[in-house]
């Protein structure tokens, strides 16, 4: 899969060397499955490294605008720490689209009510903001227990790296 260029003279100029970009069907091996326990871990630093396996930067045939990740299950979700005075100062916002429609959510509130959704904020946020990045957060799943139904995958625990 190795190809290496050489530069030539092509009519006196001197041709550049070729970067190797994979096809999409190079790429159609089956997704891995990956579990990762978010049991005491740091928001942020889990979010990165989920949304690097999602994007697929851990493989040799990464490419910025292909889907070459993988699938990834996040268990423990309401077990997940900030650092600092964060969790009691950190909003989420979003906006109905009404006048004066700004709803404001704290964060220790969603982690009480939506433990999922403060990581897949935290994950979406580092994810591009186009259609790939739409398709790459539909393969994170987020339990805020400990279970999860996707044994069948046989998911390989992953370790994050603190």
């Amino acid at each position: 899969m190795e190809r290496r260029i050489i530069p030539t003279l092509n009519n006196g100029k001197i041709m550049k060397q070729k970067s190797y970009v994979p096809k999409k069907a190079d790429l159609e091996t089956p997704d891995s499955w990956y579990l990762v326990d978010a049991d005491g871990q740091v928001l942020g630093r889990l979010a990165s490294q989920v949304a690097q396996i999602l994007r697929g930067k851990h493989k040799p045939t990464f490419t910025p605008f292909l889907d070459c990740g993988d699938h990834v299950v996040v268990v423990n979700a309401d077990k997940v720490v900030l650092s600092g005075r964060k969790p009691q100062q950190k909003i989420y916002y979003h906006h109905s689209n009404y006048p004066s429609g700004l709803r404001r959510t704290p964060y220790e509130e969603m982690l009480r009510k939506h433990p999922e959704r403060v990581i897949i904020f935290a994950v979406q946020g580092m994810l591009p903001r186009n259609r790939l990045g739409k398709k790459l957060l539909r393969k994170l799943r987020v339990y805020a227990g400990p279970g999860h139904p996707h044994q069948a995958q046989n998911p390989q625990s992953f370790e994050l790296t603190r």
